[in-house]
Formats: C-alpha cells, sequence, structure tokens
C-alpha cells in the first residue's frame, strides 16, 4: 500500500480555483465602488461648486437689485449715501454673500480694501475733458504723455484733422489691425485700448486687479506682472481716474426747472426770495447785467459778485449758466481725488490738496451745498475753474464681488447706475470675475468655515439679509 501513488481529489481542486476567482472579482467589485464612489464625491464636490458658482452670481443680481432700489430711495437726489444708508460689505443673500468694493479718499491707498460706491462724477470725463486737463493727469500717471491725450482728443473729434503728436484715421490704417478713427464719443474707458499708444500697462497701472488695494504681486517689482515699483505704494493707472458716463440733471435737487443766471430778468427773483431784494440788488450791480451773459458757472457767478459760502448754499442749486437736460462730465469736487482735481483750469497741486483736506468731516449732505468749495477755492479759481466743477453725484459704479455658500464660487461684475434721469438703471455691466479674488483672505475666513450665522436684518429687498456679528464677517 505505501508504494501506491496518491490521486488528489478533483473537487477540492476546483473549489480553490473557485475561491481565487471569487477573490478576484472580489477584489475588482471592491476596485470598482472605490472608484464609482470617489467619481461620485468629485461628481458631488463639482455639483456644489456649480451651484455656488450659481450663487453667485444671483447674489450679484441680488446687490443690483438691493442698490437700484437704496439708490431710487433716496430723499436727496444728488448726494453720495452716507455710510449707513448703504449694506456694502458680507451682504447675506440666502447663503452667497457680496461685497461692493470701493475706493479710499487717498489714491495711494495701502492697506485693507475699503467698501461702497464709487462716484463717477469723481473722474476725468474723456469726451468732455480739454487737451490740457487730460495731459495734466501725467503730473500723477509719468507714463502719460501729450501724445497719449493729443491721441484720445483725436479718436473722439469728429474730424481727420490730427493735432500734434496725436492719431487719425492715417495712423490707424497702417497698423496690423486696421481701423479708422472713431471721431466719435467714447462708449466704454475700455475703449482707450483702441487709442494709439495705449496699453494694459498704462491703463492699469500697478493694480492689476483693480481692487484699490496693494496686493503681494503689485508691491514686488518685476517678479510678477504687473510691474511695479517694489515700494509699498499702489500706483492706479489711467482708469481709476477717468470716465465716459458723468452726467447730472440741470435742475435742483427738488427736480425743478433752474433759472439761468446769465439773465438778470430771471436771476433777480431767485436771488430777491432767498436773499432778499437789497441784496439781490447789490449783487447783480457788482456784477453788471451785460457782464452776466458771459459766465460760465454758479461759482464765477459767487466769485465776482462776492457772495458768502453761505448765500451760495441758498441759491447755488437754483441756478444755471448751461443749456440742456443734462450736464456732463463735471468734476464732483466732493469725491474726486487731488490727482483729477489738479486737473482742472486754475487748480494746481496744492489747491487740490486744499480742497481734500477742506472735505474731511463734512456730511454727505453738506458737501452736496457749494459753499464750502467756493470758500477752499477763493475767488481766482472759482473763475476759472467753476464751469468744471459741481458738488452733485448721479452715476456711480458698484464693483461688486460675491461668493457662494462657505465661500465657494466666485463672480464678479462691474455695475454703472445712473440716477440722473430719475430713476436708476444700469448703463454698464461688464464681468470682472478673470480678474481674481479682489478682498484678500481675511474677508473669507468666517466663510470658508461654514460661519454664516449671527444675527440678521432686512435689507428691504426680497431674500436678502445682511449678517453681523459673525467672525471674520463684518457688515
Amino acid at each position: 500500500m505505501s508504494g501506491r501513488k496518491r490521486i488528489a481529489n478533483p473537487s477540492r481542486r476546483r473549489r480553490g480555483l473557485l475561491l481565487i476567482v471569487v477573490m478576484w472579482v472580489t477584489l475588482g467589485l471592491v476596485a470598482m465602488a472605490l472608484l464609482m464612489g470617489d467619481s461620485m464625491r468629485l461628481e458631488m464636490r463639482a455639483a456644489e461648486n456649480t451651484a455656488a458658482g450659481l450663487a453667485a452670481g444671483q447674489a450679484v443680481e441680488g446687490a443690483r437689485r438691493y442698490l437700484i432700489q437704496t439708490l431710487g430711495e433716496l430723499e436727496e437726489r444728488g448726494r453720495m449715501p452716507e455710510e449707513d444708508e448703504l449694506l456694502v460689505e458680507a451682504v447675506a443673500v440666502g447663503e452667497a454673500h457680496f461685497w461692493v468694493i470701493g475706493r479710499a479718499n487717498d489714491d495711494r491707498v495701502t492697506g485693507e480694501p475699503s467698501y461702497g460706491l464709487i462716484d463717477e462724477a469723481g473722474k476725468l470725463n474723456i469726451n468732455v475733458a480739454s487737451r490740457e486737463m487730460i495731459e495734466r493727469l501725467g503730473l500723477r500717471l509719468p507714463g502719460l504723455t501729450a501724445e497719449h491725450a493729443a491721441a484720445i482728443v483725436d479718436w473722439r473729434d469728429e474730424d481727420e484733422e490730427m493735432l500734434e503728436g496725436g492719431a487719425e484715421s492715417s495712423y490707424y490704417l497702417l497698423r496690423q489691425s486696421a481701423h479708422v478713427a472713431k471721431n466719435a464719443p467714447f462708449e466704454t474707458v475700455k475703449e482707450l485700448m483702441l487709442v494709439a499708444g495705449m496699453d494694459a500697462a498704462l491703463l492699469v497701472g500697478g493694480d492689476a486687479n483693480m481692487n484699490g488695494v496693494l496686493d503681494e504681486n503689485e508691491n514686488d517689482g518685476d517678479a510678477s506682472w504687473p510691474d511695479d515699483a517694489g515700494d509699498g505704494q499702489l500706483e492706479p493707472g489711467l482708469l481709476a481716474y477717468v470716465t465716459v458716463w458723468s452726467r447730472e440733471p440741470n435742475q435742483s435737487a427738488e427736480g425743478a426747472p433752474r433759472s439761468d443766471l446769465r439773465q438778470a430778468q430771471s436771476l433777480r427773483p431767485v436771488l430777491s426770495e432767498e436773499l432778499g431784494e437789497e441784496r439781490a440788488g447789490a449783487l447783480i450791480a457788482a456784477v453788471g447785467e451785460q457782464a452776466l451773459a458771459q459766465i460760465e458757472s454758479v461759482l464765477e457767478l459767487a466769485a465776482r459778485a462776492g457772495m458768502t459760502p453761505e448765500e451760495l448754499d441758498q441759491v447755488g442749486d437754483m441756478l444755471t449758466a448751461a443749456e440742456g437736460e443734462y450736464l456732463t462730465g463735471l468734476v464732483n469736487a466732493a469725491t474726486a481725488p487731488s490727482a483729477v482735481l489738479a486737473c482742472i483750469p486754475g487748480i494746481d497741486e496744492n489747491l487740490a490738496e486744499t480742497i481734500v483736506a477742506t472735505r474731511q468731516g463734512r456730511t454727505a449732505s453738506e458737501l452736496a451745498q457749494m459753499g464750502w468749495l467756493l470758500e477752499a477755492l477763493g475767488p481766482v479759481a472759482a473763475r476759472e475753474g467753476g464751469r468744471w466743477l459741481t458738488t452733485r453725484s448721479d452715476v456711480f459704479s458698484a464693483d461688486v464681488a460675491a461668493v457662494g455658500a462657505h465661500g465657494r464660487g466666485f463672480r464678479r461684475d462691474l455695475l454703472v447706475i445712473d440716477t440722473a434721469g430719475g430713476t436708476p438703471a444700469v448703463v454698464h455691466r461688464r464681468d470682472r470675475t478673470p480678474m481674481g479674488w479682489p478682498l484678500g483672505a481675511t474677508a473669507l475666513d468666517g466663510l470658508t468655515a461654514g460661519v454664516s450665522g449671527g444675527s440678521t436684518r432686512s435689507s428691504g429687498v426680497s431674500g436678502l439679509r445682511v449678517s453681523t456679528g459673525t467672525s471674520g464677517v463684518s457688515r
């Protein structure tokens, strides 16, 4: 028996093979389950991000509705809203939030971002400003030359006569991307890219994402775009100082027609009613009835007649020296940075800084009057530069950044809101999302941690609320 050969059990061998097959199949199924789970997790994350992006877009839409409603409900027309009249920081729309990115008074700002609307009348309107006024921006923007200013004027004027250093169709037709000069007003400020000599570096300057804040890549020399001095100072580009949208209605803040100050028969009743007949006669006599026809602004009238700032506050909003339904391109001395004020005839850099200092500490209602400006300018500058100046704000830009739930998703739009026609309306909209996140890490700290609690209060817009008392998220 010991010499016999042992015969293997066939059934046992089959069972072993089946076990191996089952193990491989199980392993495959587990791998497939893991892959499907991972894929589903990625799909879920992608869906969440898509939903957050859509929510951010809706938050921008909520911001648009809210701003239009709020501006339409202001009791005083033609002024900047006070800080407590407008919600602009971490405003909740459902689980999404939006910010309205503003600009600090110092146009070389560093540090944390500012929030609020930007007054388009605080900029120089390139559709009406003279060549000399545009050239004076070169005091703050060394890259802006007299040739650039001439090319801007040539682009918008109606003829093909080339200014010295400028450019008309004969120049543009020789370029690789041949086109003709527009010979019509600019429709957007981005149209400046078509003007001879302009490039992104001049238009944007050192503020690559145009948020008014010195970011890390804007303070590293030429290590990354944009090229900058690396000196801890933000150097805005031309787009920070110019506009094409500024205008105001040629009527009082109450909507009443203004009286023509160039005619004694329409000027005298206004002065008599507000200041008394004797004082009205003295003011008109100081100017002379024939000389009235040559006056170009309320400020010039006040300076030539010897009005006090208090008297100008009483009558200034009721008078005009221009015809037409709207006044285009006036610069608001209450909101313009010193670089823009220094472009006005009769105002140098020192006087521009004086104006900026004079308006500090005054409320928006006080700044909407003209008496403080007359006092700051003095009679000479008031006569020379008065035709370019105003203290009204009727067109605003809102640089709105928004995120969805927990800080996911991102959308940023520039909205230009015109209130001059009586009913606020968006007249220009541009997607700024590709410029990237503009508010640094602090604004998102609470949101990315999932913190969205705290007290809430209604903003007056359906579905819109503002979170307060939340760590890292402030109103």
